[in-house]
């Protein structure tokens, strides 16, 4: 039977749900825009040192409970700058979960080190703590964990394991800051710590990062190249300035994004196949970059998990296909893979993420997201 115009999916040529697509983001803020004017009235916006990168470094610092920030370029530079800040060099081995983002992997290349990857957990796809006492390696010396998607890695265990074993831990946080992991903030675990500030992230300056520790000689040797000679992983005054009003914020809005996830869980209770990833422990309170889904295309008809997306994302609404599991995209010289890696070669198939603006809209957004989902799985036969 011809399908109705008006129901017909928008990648088909129809309507879509959300005609004006997702929601931009930076929003706007008065508040960075005031931090704006004052950089710009007093001239730091363009000076190499000014009052606002140590302002926000100390802000960063109080909010951690930590006595060392170091702002950087990027959270990539500043995953780089942290295993170089605990020693990881030719032959050393960092192990961490084999579906994470690639950058950490390269990274671990990057300092001369080897890529050691533990498979995921199935019903969240983070790093699979249990999995980790049999990975290391007389080579071992450090243990990179991420919080990707809102789900929650168990830092407690993580650690008593690290310190068993004489390793050092860093926490990968730039997905998640302001999260909660046993009532201690994320990014606070481990002997180094990271943020990032990129275009999307939930504070944003457009590119940046930070790097957070509580050790002196992690800090003095992070500090040897950010600060020699040509000031390399630098972060503007600029920069800094628009981000520090938006910590003032990030408590209200990770409460609002929670809210959220919580009230579009309910909307999709009845929806087979999309799955919302799974927390633990109980106590956390994740953060919301992006909203992990499994999915499952024999709900949807068999169809694709990518195409599944693509026709979503025409209806206006900003869901993509989650990372690439990091064995399926290198060479397997260049990583020990810890054992089978089976969970994880799922969430390379099957992951989902929603970006996180949405999350700070209105009720009708929500119900948007599943009027979408909805439509597609109608018509997942004419899309196969």
């Amino acid at each position: 039977m011809p399908l109705s115009p008006s129901d017909r999916p928008a990648i088909l040529g129809g309507p879509p749900v959300r005609p004006a697509g997702p929601p931009d983001w930076p929003i706007p803020d008065p508040a960075v825009d005031a931090a704006i004017r004052e950089a710009m009235a007093d001239g730091s916006w363009g000076k190499y040192h000014g009052p606002h990168v140590g302002r926000l470094e100390s802000l960063i610092a109080r909010y951690h409970a930590a006595t060392h920030v170091v702002l950087c370029s990027s959270g990539t530079a500043a995953v780089e700058l942290a295993l170089r800040g605990i020693g990881i060099g030719a032959g050393d081995e960092v192990i961490l979960a084999a579906y994470d983002f690639k950058g950490n992997f390269q990274d671990v290349l990057a300092v001369g080190g080897t890529p050691v990857l533990v498979d995921v957990r199935p019903d969240n796809w983070n790093l699979d703590v249990n999995l980790v006492p049999a990975a290391i390696g007389p080579k071992t010396k450090a243990i990179l964990v991420s919080h990707l998607h809102g789900g929650v890695v168990d830092m407690p265990t993580v650690v008593r394991i690290a310190r068993d074993r004489g390793l050092a831990v860093i926490e990968d946080a730039a997905q998640m800051p302001g999260a909660r992991i046993h009532g201690r903030v994320a990014g606070g675990w481990g002997d180094a710590a990271i943020l990032s500030f990129g275009g999307s992230k939930l504070l944003t300056a457009g590119r940046g990062g930070a790097l957070i520790t509580s050790r002196d000689d992690i800090a003095q040797r992070v500090r040897l190249y950010t600060q020699r000679g040509n000031d390399a992983y630098p972060l503007s005054e600029l920069q800094a300035a628009v981000l520090a009003p938006q910590w003032a914020r990030l408590g209200e809005r990770n409460s609002q994004r929670t809210a959220a996830v919580a009230r579009l869980a309910e909307l999709l209770a009845g929806t087979t196949g999309l799955a919302m990833f799974h927390n633990e422990p109980s106590d956390s309170q994740p953060g919301y970059y992006k909203v992990g889904f499994q999915y499952d295309p024999a709900a949807f008809g068999g169809l694709s998990r990518d195409t599944f997306a693509a026709a979503v994302r025409a209806e206006g609404i900003a869901l993509d296909p989650g990372f690439r599991a990091l064995h399926t995209t290198h060479s397997s010289r260049r990583f020990r893979a810890a054992g089978d890696l089976p969970n994880a070669t799922f969430a390379d198939e099957r992951v989902l993420t929603l970006h996180h603006p949405v999350l700070l809209g209105s009720e009708t957004d929500l119900h948007e997201i599943a009027a979408a989902v909805e439509k597609i799985r109608r018509h997942a036969a004419d899309l196969s």
